[in-house]
């Protein structure tokens, strides 16, 4: 007897191993066990066709543009991006428009700037919101015509639906300029960082105590100069996340000084500006 049930066992338990999916593999619909930044994705399939046509795109070590990403970020509401060329901005050659794309956001285009040589460098850091996971994407396109691609895997979500911060909203549109390093010493292109205090409501998000969708409010642009000298242009939607503040290059004129100046514009019309006389930035102490 003690025999027969031990058989019966046995086959239950190689029955259930057959029917088990194999380890390192997920159900169909599940999440992706096997990351590959490069691949492609229904929605990627879609924008690209709608955005590009059957334009060819330089990927990997022919790209001029890199992009890092954590694959797995702390928060999906503020996920840090940072874009990288390798190339620099020339009156020449130069990378006169950057898209970013988060496939499978319900907006799947987070910004499109338009970029001129002043910039120097066409590297930017951001932070995005990623819904669920998703490819993060950047396409620039240089005056040459060329099209330049890189992605990454993002292992995180929640991100479009996660509550805004509301404790100060006296200070919304309040635009303000940095310069972590100071002004650099001339032909050397300085970092700089513009911000806008500003919820960047998704229309997803629920208000804890209402139980009712918060109305999307989010900024719509970001014009940035450097005097009367355009810098970039990004059109932006909600995918940039709370805050959003762009890390940027430029070039300052030989005497160190002048204005970098922002005009901001929101999905409701307002306007807001923020100016910087660079010759007053200090260059901002490092944490011991």
């Amino acid at each position: 007897m003690a025999t027969t049930t031990l058989t019966r066992r046995r086959a239950l338990l190689a029955t259930a191993a057959l029917a088990w999916p194999a380890i390192g593999h997920s159900a169909i619909g599940g999440l992706p066990t096997n990351i590959d930044h490069g691949a492609s994705s229904p929605e990627w399939d879609k924008l690209r066709q709608q955005l590009f046509g059957e334009r060819p795109m330089a990927r990997g070590a022919d790209s001029l543009v890199q992009l890092i990403v954590p694959l797995r970020a702390a928060y999906g509401a503020s996920v840090p991006v940072k874009i990288v060329s390798r190339a620099p901005q020339t009156a020449t050659r130069y990378a006169k428009r950057l898209t970013l794309l988060v496939d499978k956001n319900p907006s799947a285009v987070a910004a499109s700037i338009e970029l001129t040589p002043a910039l120097g460098q066409a590297d930017f850091e951001t932070r995005l919101r990623v819904d669920e996971y998703s490819h993060v994407r950047v396409i620039t396109e240089w005056n040459d015509g060329t099209l330049h691609l890189d992605s990454r895997f993002v292992k995180v979500s929640g991100g479009c639906s996660a509550p805004p911060n509301r404790d100060r909203p006296d200070l919304i549109g309040q635009t303000r300029f940095r310069l972590p390093d100071g002004v650099k010493p001339t032909s050397q292109t300085t970092p700089a960082e513009v911000s806008v205090i500003h919820p960047n409501d998704t229309g997803f998000e629920l208000n804890q105590v209402t139980v009712m969708y918060i109305p999307p409010h989010f900024i719509r642009s970001v014009r940035v100069r450097y005097d009367d000298q355009l810098l970039f242009n990004a059109d932006c939607d909600f995918s940039v996340s709370e805050n959003p503040s762009w890390r940027f290059q430029f070039v300052p004129r030989v005497d160190g000084r002048g204005l970098l100046s922002a005009e901001v514009s929101d999905s409701k019309d307002n306007s807001y500006s923020g100016r910087l006389d660079i010759a007053t930035a200090k260059p901002e102490a490092s944490p011991s």
